[in-house]
C-alpha cells in the first residue's frame, strides 16, 4: 500500500512527501505544499509505515529519541531520504525524494568548464552550499560523476542517508551511510583517510571535528568535497572559520585558505509559466588573490568585488546568474527582484535588458530574498 502511495506521489512529480496522523496527505512540488486527498491519515497508517521502513536498529533510535533519519528504497522508482517523528502521540514521516537516475544529473546547472575545474583538482576543498531543498546533493553528484567517467581514483563518499548510487566506471567508488555503515561523519571521514582515497565526498560539514578532519584531509593530498548549509560564498567562508573555537580560527583560516579549491553557492528558483526549478549560482574559485583575501579577515568583505572582478576565471554573483537567467526567459522579473542580493543591481540589468527586447520593464514592490 505504502509502496502503490509512493509511486502515485513521485510521478505527480513531488518532490518531499509528508505523511501526518490526522492530516491531509501532502506533497511538495516546485517548491509549493499542496494536498493529495481530502482523507486524513489515522494513526494505524503511520504507525504501520514504522514497521515497514524501520529496521531493529532504527526502532530503538526512533523509541530512544523520538525520531529516526533513514533511508528507504521501492525498487525501480527511488530512494527516500525518511524522517520519522513523533507528534502528540503518533508518528509523522516526511519523505525526500531521491533518484538514482543518472538523467537528474544532467539538470545541474554548472558549466562544463566549471566541472573540469573542480574534477581536475589532485587536492583541496571544494564547498556546495545553500539552504535546505536547494539540490546541493545533486551538484555533488554531478561532480563526483565527472570525476568517475574521466579518471581512475578511488572515491570514498561517506552520506546520511546514501542519496544517488555511484557506478563504479572509470573510478572505484565506495559509499558508506551514516548508521548503517559508519557512526559519525567525522570519525568516518578520519577513518577514510586510511582507506587510500583519492577523492572523499563528506555528505555535510556540521561541527568542529567534521571540518578540522575535512581540512587536514585537504592538506594531505585529497580531494574533498562537502556541502554547508549557508546562503552565499562569503558567509560560507565565515561560517567554515566560525566551526572552530576561538584560540584555533587564525590556524583555522590560514588552512582553510590553502586548501580552498572552490565554493559553488544556490537557490532554486521557479521557471517561468511553473515549469519547475532552476537553481542560481554563485561561483568562487580559490585563485591567489581569493586565498589573500580570506586569510586577511578585516578584508572577508571584498570578496564580493573579487568574484565581479573575475568573470573571466569563471566565477559569477548570484546577481550575475540571476540577470542571465531573466535574459534568457528562464525566470521573470518577479523572481529576479525578490532573489536578487541587490535589488538596484538586478533592476538594473533588467532594465537595459529589456531595453535591448524592446519592452517595458515592471514597476513595484518586492520582498528581498532571505
Amino acid at each position: 500500500m505504502l509502496n502503490e502511495l509512493l509511486s502515485k506521489l513521485v510521478q505527480r512529480g513531488a518532490s518531499d512527501i509528508h505523511l501526518h496522523a490526522g492530516l491531509r496527505p501532502l506533497i511538495r512540488i516546485n517548491g509549493q505544499l499542496e494536498p493529495v486527498s481530502d482523507n486524513k491519515l489515522k494513526p494505524e497508517f503511520t504507525l504501520a509505515l514504522v514497521d515497514l521502513v524501520c529496521d531493529n536498529v532504527s526502532k530503538a533510535t526512533l523509541d530512544a529519541k523520538n525520531q529516526v533519519d533513514l533511508a528507504y528504497s521501492v525498487p525501480g522508482l527511488a530512494r527516500f531520504r525518511v524522517n520519522i517523528f513523533k507528534q502528540r502521540g503518533s508518528y509523522s514521516a516526511v519523505l525526500r525524494v531521491i533518484s538514482s537516475d543518472a538523467d537528474i544529473l544532467k539538470v545541474v546547472n554548472l558549466s562544463q568548464e566549471t566541472l573540469d575545474y573542480f574534477k581536475e583538482k589532485e587536492k583541496g576543498l571544494v564547498l556546495v552550499t545553500g539552504p535546505t531543498g536547494s539540490g546541493k546533493s545533486t551538484t555533488l553528484a554531478r561532480i563526483i560523476d565527472e570525476i568517475n567517467k574521466s579518471y581512475a581514483k578511488m572515491i570514498v563518499t561517506i552520506e546520511d542517508p546514501i542519496e544517488f548510487l555511484h557506478t563504479s566506471k572509470k573510478s572505484a567508488i565506495v559509499q558508506r551511510e551514516i548508521g548503517s555503515d559508519a557512526p559519525s561523519f567525522s570519525e568516518s571521514l578520519v577513518a577514510a583517510m586510511r582507506q587510500d582515497p583519492d577523492v572523499i565526498m563528506i555528505g555535510e560539514i556540521r561541527d568542529h571535528a567534521t571540518a578540522a578532519a575535512a581540512l587536514s584531509a585537504a592538506q594531505t593530498g585529497h580531494l574533498v568535497f562537502s556541502t554547508l548549509h549557508t546562503i552565499d560564498t562569503v558567509r560560507t567562508v565565515n561560517r567554515m572559520i566560525e566551526l572552530f573555537p576561538p584560540h584555533e580560527r587564525g590556524t583555522a583560516r590560514l588552512l582553510f585558505a590553502e586548501s580552498l579549491v572552490g565554493i559553488v553557492s544556490q537557490r532554486l528558483l521557479p521557471k517561468v509559466r511553473n515549469e519547475g526549478r532552476i537553481a542560481a549560482l554563485e561561483i568562487l574559485k580559490g585563485t591567489l588573490r581569493i586565498k589573500d583575501l580570506i586569510k586577511d579577515e578585516s578584508r572577508t568583505n571584498e570578496l564580493y568585488d573579487a568574484i565581479r572582478d573575475s568573470r573571466l576565471d569563471g566565477m559569477q554573483t548570484f546577481d550575475d546568474n540571476i540577470s542571465e537567467l531573466y535574459a534568457l526567459g528562464i525566470i521573470d522579473y518577479v523572481t529576479g527582484m525578490n532573489a536578487a542580493t541587490s535589488q538596484q543591481s538586478f533592476r538594473m540589468a533588467a532594465t537595459q535588458i529589456d531595453l535591448e527586447r524592446g519592452v517595458e520593464t515592471p514597476v513595484g514592490d518586492f520582498n528581498v530574498f532571505n
